[in-house]
């Protein structure tokens, strides 16, 4: 176990915090080890391959830093330990098996066996990008295989990025796997208002009843649980009935289970029990394909692909502000029967980016940065080229660049009077530095959030 301590303190250290929660975390080390051997278990095949493909070689170098003289062989498979704040003995349930249960609970009743799922949100019309490959790529696997894959699932990200979009996907794809499967979405702010009126009725028991003889689970926002204690007693015991019995169970949350205050650590436990994703926000090729598809799938709209770029550069936060900018431009052109081109969209749109451009300014983004880092905003004028303010000083200089109409010269002078050569140099070194270290990336990723919001 000192072995794999050591790794994982390593590993927490080099790797961005999403990558060590997605792919190491899920790792498991038995106490006991078979002489000369380190043992891990994997969840399931694909994070094995995963780890095998791209973290075993640091595992191996950071095992023989620990012991040069004697480094344990690896030995990686699939497999897990009893957990030991398991649900135990959990009582049968109506309906409920212990050969079959998922066969047995699905015949509960006669009502429509997809409750509150949006037809319209499938994967065929979920844009895939690098910025939510592993969560859509995750959720197919689930909608195949419900309940073996993955469980539970727990994705997280910022507003309007499609968390909820994904949720009804793997719904729909359940139910087309699974026709007989019942499957349940419901925001969390619906569970406790359920319950709430169950508590008022005198029917708790036909509530627990309800939310326990699902096939699968689908809640999101679950960072409103938060504060609610009875609410999260009554999930908790709803969590662990399901999981019990092999039932899915798939949520989301606008940030890691961990970072949610309010909520018990029993519950952020269990959260991490099978595969955490994150959905980041989609890069200018994703906003791109995103505002394509949807101009042809909501309007019926081939929307020009000069367009699309315009749009996708000046429109970046999220998804749903993407859609509202697009719904703007295509209702512009309906009313005025004008075609949509790239003046028409300016036009269109230019009371928006207006708006974007008072908030995005070099001013602020140095400020942004300044604090982000931990440092004076003054520092961002000197001349001080200590790496610990040069390098935070380059990456406000590149997003000056990309999030500001400003020329070369004017951000220089914006930075205490820089040639416009030093700026690109600067923009060229962060984009540089963004392919060959995660944490310049995980940063500079981190600010164009912010300052995009």
């Amino acid at each position: 176990m000192d072995h794999w301590k050591y790794c994982l303190a390593r590993l927490e250290s080099e790797l961005p915090p999403q990558q060590f929660n997605t792919w190491i975390r899920p790792l498991q080390c038995p106490e006991e080890q078979e002489s000369g051997y380190l043992q891990l278990y994997a969840p399931n095949a694909f994070v094995l391959d995963w780890v095998r493909k791209n973290y075993l070689d640091n595992i191996e170098a950071y095992l023989l830093e620990y012991d040069a003289d004697n480094p344990p062989r690896l030995r990686l498979e699939i497999g897990s330990l009893k957990r030991p704040d398991a649900p135990r003995n959990t009582p049968a349930l109506p309906g409920s098996s212990s050969t079959n249960p998922s066969e047995k609970r699905a015949s509960v009743d006669s009502e429509d066996l997809l409750i509150n799922i949006n037809r319209n949100f499938t994967f065929d019309n979920y844009v895939e990008g690098k910025s939510n490959q592993l969560a859509r790529a995750a959720g197919m696997q689930i909608g195949e295989s419900p309940g073996k894959a993955y469980n539970p699932l727990f994705i997280y990200g910022g507003t309007g990025l499609g968390k909820t979009h994904l949720l009804h996907a793997i719904g729909n794809l359940i139910a087309e796997h699974r026709p007989h499967y019942k499957v349940l979405y419901l925001h969390s702010e619906g569970f406790v208002s359920e319950m709430v009126k169950a508590l008022q009725h005198n029917t708790i028991d036909a509530f627990k009843q309800r939310m326990r003889s699902v096939n699968a689970l689908l809640i999101d926002d679950v960072q409103f649980f938060a504060g609610k204690e009875r609410s999260q007693e009554e999930f908790f015991h709803t969590f662990n009935a399901l999981f019990e019995s092999q039932q899915q169970i798939i949520l989301t949350s606008d940030r890691f289970p961990k970072e949610v205050d309010g909520l018990e650590d029993r519950l952020k436990s269990r959260f991490g029990w099978g595969l955490t994703v994150a959905i980041e926000p989609p890069d200018l090729e994703t906003r791109v394909a995103i505002l394509m598809n949807k101009a042809q799938k909501l309007f019926n709209v081939e929307l020009p692909s000069e367009v699309a770029f315009f749009m996708g550069q000046r429109v970046r936060s999220n998804i749903r502000e993407l859609e509202g900018a697009l719904r703007r431009v295509v209702a512009n052109a309906q009313f005025t029967g004008r075609p949509i081109t790239l003046d028409f969209a300016k036009d269109a749109l230019r009371d928006m980016i207006a708006a974007q451009d008072k908030l995005i300014t070099i001013e602020n983004i140095q400020k942004t940065v300044a604090e982000y880092y931990k440092i004076r905003a003054s520092d961002m004028l000197s001349k001080n080229r200590s790496r610990t303010i040069a390098r935070p000083r380059q990456i406000a200089m590149a997003l000056a660049k990309e999030l500001t109409n400003h020329s070369l010269p004017e951000i220089g002078n914006a930075f205490g009077g820089k040639d416009h050569t030093t700026v690109l140099y600067a923009t060229r070194k962060v984009n540089e530095l963004k392919e060959s270290d995660s944490r310049i990336a995980e940063d500079y990723k981190n600010l164009l959030r912010t300052l995009s919001h």
